[in-house]
């Protein structure tokens, strides 16, 4: 009885282990298939974790609606991360630069060690893509100058991205949410910046029926 039981507790893991996302650390710089460009709503960030660090992004006289979290690197099953690359890292002056859409400068040299340097770019150019895709994607006017907390399904949050940036599709978005909060817009875009379908494992929905999205502060 006890090798049956061990048996099938064998079994569960394995199949576990094949549904599980790819995904690895340290893999070579430059092999990846797309990009997911990830949108996180500051006011969740300050609220869940900001303000408590007393960030400077959750300083009212920014008024940030969706700040850039990041460019990812993203393979059709699992994504790279901090790859082994021969570019150099980028300079303060260069992370500091990226604090008008990302909050921080520390956050953009996060990004830079983790899936920068995975996109095989040089600092400069990865940087520069992160800026051009952040700008190519319309943040909707009703969320960009929120000025009251309201509550409500991820899906509307979905379409007002889908109606103001028109090439994008429902299967290239996600939105995601985290303790009753809308989080981030995640949208997938090819390696020429271009909106695609997201591989299976990206579509991560939020399936609360109400999610708060608090006021741009």
């Amino acid at each position: 009885m006890r090798q049956s039981t061990l048996s099938a507790a064998a079994l569960v893991a394995a199949l576990f282990a094949a549904a599980a996302p790819a995904l690895a650390e340290g893999e070579q710089a430059g092999e990846f298939d797309y990009y997911v460009l990830a949108l996180g709503w500051s006011p969740s960030f300050c609220a869940l974790e900001g303000d408590a660090r007393r960030e400077d992004q959750c300083d009212p006289r920014h008024d940030h609606s969706f700040t850039l979290h990041g460019l990812w690197p993203q393979n059709e099953r699992g994504w790279p991360s901090y790859c082994h690359t021969a570019q150099r890292d980028p300079t303060r002056r260069e992370t500091a630069a990226m604090a008008d859409i990302m909050g921080s400068g520390g956050l953009a040299w996060h990004e830079w060690k983790k899936h920068g340097r995975c996109s095989g770019l040089p600092a400069a150019d990865y940087l520069a893509a992160a800026r051009a895709a952040y700008a190519a994607v319309t943040i909707p006017p009703v969320f960009a100058g929120l000025d009251r907390d309201v509550t409500l399904p991820a899906r509307v949050v979905e379409e007002a991205f889908l109606e103001a940036n028109p090439g994008l599709t429902p299967q290239g978005i996600t939105i995601t949410c985290e303790a009753g909060m809308i989080r981030e817009a995640r949208i997938c875009l090819t390696r020429d910046l271009e909106f695609r379908a997201c591989g299976a494992d990206v579509a991560r929905d939020c399936k609360m029926p109400n999610a708060l999205m608090q006021a741009v502060r």
